[in-house]
């Protein structure tokens, strides 16, 4: 199967492909975000919110791991950046937010994918090299319900003319 890849010319681009993600995102949801600092997981994240309903800000939860936020599905904001081990993460008792009714999404996911669930929609934001901008956007659904929301995102993007 053929990842899809999009590319992202602004943060308000890359909050616009979240607020989609977040529009079709159900109860148990797991988005794996990866990236190098300044890549836009927490921009995705903020359009995230924003399909969810969630009208405060969504600022990056590195200092405090994670932030629950409420809209139409509650928003479980996740972030790694400050843990070194994987015991780390795996003694957080993660499972009420990952099994939970509402959305988990992971920045700086790829330091604990081991103990995360095995179906969930992988993240990858990566620069574009000569661009201060622009970033492409790796989508990897792992299990039947992510490779359905793709399609749905792929389909939404292609009605919105936002995706080539």
């Amino acid at each position: 199967m053929d990842f899809p890849e999009l590319n992202s010319h602004s943060p308000e681009q890359t909050q616009l492909l979240g607020k989609y993600l977040g529009k079709l995102a159900q109860r148990g949801d797991t988005f794996l975000l990866t990236g190098e600092l300044g890549a836009g997981k927490t921009c995705l994240t903020q359009g995230i919110a924003r399909g969810l309903e969630i009208k405060e800000n969504i600022l990056s939860p590195s200092f405090v791991i994670i932030r629950e936020h409420h809209g139409r599905l509650p928003l479980y904001h996740i972030d790694f950046y400050r843990l070194d081990h994987i015991a780390e993460i795996a003694d957080l008792g993660l499972e009420e937010y990952l099994h939970g009714s509402g959305v988990c999404v992971i920045e700086w996911a790829e330091r604990g994918i081991p103990v995360m669930p095995q179906d969930n929609l992988l993240i990858a934001l990566s620069y574009v090299s000569n661009s201060e901008m622009e970033r492409v956007v790796r989508l990897t659904p792992r299990g039947q319900r992510y490779e359905e929301l793709v399609k749905q995102l792929e389909t939404s993007l292609r009605q919105e003319e936002l995706w080539s």
